[in-house]
């Protein structure tokens, strides 16, 4: 082969890379700098549907809500997965996903409500076809199990409400509720917190992900796993042993994702256990040990999780925390 042909054949192998390095470094900063998708607010007159997709609720106790509902001038559709009885859960995977997948597919109705946590939305998430929902985007709210389904909707693009849920209603603060309510209809959304001994200094702004913390645990690795990058963590959990806390944080640490945060909202971390030989530490001191070497803020005793004081998060949304001396304040950003 001519030596002209070879140094041009270097030439275009370099450009190549080249133009291919460029290629890959804008598809992972658009990927990196994902905009968030916002569900349509709601208007009075719209309706919401009211499901079960993990424990069972055969309890007439929907009553509360719907009149809730109603206050606000909003209609209730009950879901079938509403009376099922299937062991713990709210009837089968198929019969879970099959009253999820109906009120999905469904652009009259705005909002999915999951009525309680407990456990089994992960086994009905695979069985789900969010194609009319990305035609059609609406809120899905809830807490506790419902993570599941907040951090797949945040893998997706996609905002949705972190917050009270039906059958939390009669025993929520009338803070919470109204929360759940500017959520709902896009109004301003901030909180302002108390100091406390435990919290880290600084303001930070990013995008606001998390939830349940043994469900962030649980989906690390699949596809529904949250990216940490640049993000505002809030992490909340319920009747957890000290030393699950401790290996739970100390997995999102070894995987990466606490030193990629910008910020840790940390919410009710409620009746915690101990062994009989104690852990040493109680829930917030381990969360303060596992991520104390990172130079980021750090909100404690935030009012959110398994607490009457429950308010809303819009997770996805980008938010501001600023802690100092005086306090806290969470901002969301419109």
């Amino acid at each position: 082969m001519k030596k002209e042909n070879i140094r041009y054949l270097k030439k275009f192998s370099i450009r190549y890379k080249f133009v291919f390095l460029i290629f890959a470094l804008q598809s992972f900063t658009c990927q990196s700098q994902q905009t968030m998708i916002t569900p349509p607010y709601l208007q009075k007159g719209d309706t919401i549907a009211l499901l079960a997709t993990a424990r069972k609720n055969i309890d007439d106790n929907l009553k509360p809500t719907i009149d809730l509902l109603h206050s606000w001038g909003l209609e209730a559709v009950i879901g079938s997965t509403i009376g099922l009885d299937y062991n713990q859960l709210a009837g089968t995977d198929e019969q879970r996903a099959a009253d999820f997948q109906k009120q999905l597919d469904n652009p009259n109705i705005k909002a999915i409500w999951c009525v309680r946590g407990g456990y089994g939305t992960v086994r009905m998430l695979d069985l789900l076809d969010f194609t009319k929902f990305k035609q059609h985007p609406k809120w899905i709210i809830g807490f506790s199990d419902v993570t599941v389904l907040h951090n797949h909707l945040n893998t997706m693009g996609y905002k949705s409400i972190h917050g009270v849920m039906p059958v939390t209603i009669p025993r929520a603060t009338p803070a919470a509720i109204s929360s759940m309510k500017a959520s709902l209809f896009g109004e301003p959304l901030s909180y302002s917190v108390g100091p406390d001994k435990m919290n880290r200094f600084g303001t930070a702004t990013g995008e606001l992900v998390g939830g349940n913390l043994s469900i962030l645990y649980s989906l690390l690795g699949s596809p529904s796993a949250i990216d940490c990058k640049d993000k505002i963590l809030f992490i909340e959990d319920l009747d957890e042993y000290l030393y699950h806390i401790d290996r739970m944080m100390m997995n999102l640490r070894r995987n990466g994702c606490i030193e990629s945060l910008k910020g840790i909202v940390v919410g009710g971390m409620t009746k915690m256990k101990d062994n009989e030989v104690p852990w040493g530490k109680n829930a917030v001191e381990i969360i303060d040990d596992v991520t104390k070497k990172y130079n980021i803020p750090v909100i404690f005793n935030f009012p959110a999780g398994h607490i009457q004081d429950n308010r809303a998060l819009i997770m996805g949304n980008t938010v501001t925390i600023d802690v100092n001396a005086s306090g806290s304040t969470l901002t969301f950003k419109k």
